[in-house]
């Protein structure tokens, strides 16, 4: 029998992984499974551990981890530790199948030099994250959260009728999309139907030939900045885009606009966007990510009126386990008949 380890979690579900595994692989093969406590329990970071340094984020003890992997030949993970001194003791190991955008609580430099083949599931939560957006959005743009916050407060926000105060339709107004890939492009197909102005821009991607002949607009950062309503940010975490929202982009932004960060925290200066929306200049924002999780309960932008929050939220659907247990259950299916991955890492 091949063996395979399942550390899953709370979100992703070890037995949804075996199941997917069960049906896809050959008979020969045989599970077992793990469940951490995320997200019940917070991940930790490489860096605050020695020995872990190669890793970004994970969860789990390594000496537990390593010790349920045992003579296994695949890992199926999808925060459990993989690092250097890990893999030293775990000879067996050849394959390892994270269920992330990015391996980041693999040591990638240690599993390249062992010949480990690592994949990963890029794009499982897009669809997720994409109508979360639109609905991000609406809740700023409709006033939906204004409404639903002075309400539990006793208020009935009749005032929200008024001309000067009530919100905006998406069919009046431009939004900027910022990354144009597997979230962007979702995003973008979402808002279509509202019959806003859509700006996109990428520098590393053309937008396709439908969305061009759907009148949406292939331009740079500045004029997304200085012409939309609402800007979206869709872009990876890289050197280029740490901070790439910063004091000066947020002032070129049009008054009253609304930022919407469904990406990552780094992105986005938050001292800067603090200032931006208690000057007034920016309309509001509405926050997924923060450059520190969970936010400190002191953090300035939890007490704006003009912020809307959640705790990182936007990739979690069942349809994001679903998708995610049928990629890699496909992955190790095409290891165990000698075939290239689909997504290595």
């Amino acid at each position: 029998m091949r063996e395979i380890a399942i550390v899953g979690d709370h979100f992703m579900l070890p037995e949804e992984f075996a199941a997917a595994l069960a049906a896809a692989c050959p008979a020969d093969i045989a599970s077992r499974s793990m469940t951490l406590p995320w997200p019940d329990a917070p991940m930790e970071h490489g860096y605050a551990r020695s020995g872990l340094d190669g890793l970004k984020e994970y969860q789990g003890d390594p000496k537990i981890i390593a010790d349920f992997i045992g003579a296994a030949e695949v890992l199926v993970t999808h925060l459990a530790p993989v690092s250097e001194a890990m893999l030293a003791g775990l000879p067996e190991l050849r394959m390892i199948a994270v269920s992330r955008g990015g391996p980041v609580n693999i040591d990638m430099k240690a599993a390249r030099a062992r010949g480990l083949r690592v994949v990963n599931t890029p794009g499982r939560n897009a669809s997720a994250v994409a109508e979360f957006t639109i609905g991000a959005i609406l809740a700023e743009t409709r006033l939906i959260r204004a409404g639903h916050e002075a309400l539990r407060a006793g208020e009935w926000r009749g005032d929200l009728y008024r001309a000067d105060r009530t919100g905006r339709e998406l069919s009046e107004m431009t939004v900027g999309v910022v990354g144009y890939g597997a979230i962007g492009t979702r995003v973008v197909a979402l808002l279509k139907p509202f019959g806003c102005r859509i700006l996109v821009a990428d520098p590393y991607v053309q937008i396709s030939a439908a969305d061009r002949l759907a009148a949406v607009v292939q331009t740079d950062l500045a004029q997304v900045l200085h012409e939309a309503d609402i800007v979206t940010l869709h872009a990876r975490v890289t050197p280029e885009t740490t901070g790439f929202i910063g004091a000066r982009e947020l002032a070129a932004m049009k008054p009253g606009a609304l930022l919407v960060n469904t990406a990552r925290g780094p992105l986005v200066d938050y001292e800067a966007l603090y200032t931006a929306l208690a000057s007034g200049h920016l309309g509001g924002a509405m926050l997924e990510t923060f450059a520190i999780e969970p936010a400190p309960p002191d953090w300035p932008l939890l007490k704006l009126p003009n912020v809307t929050l959640t705790p990182h939220i936007a990739g979690a659907s069942r349809k994001t386990i679903t998708i995610a247990a049928r990629e890699i259950a496909e992955d190790v299916r095409r290891y165990f008949a000698g075939l290239p991955p689909l997504h290595p890492c």
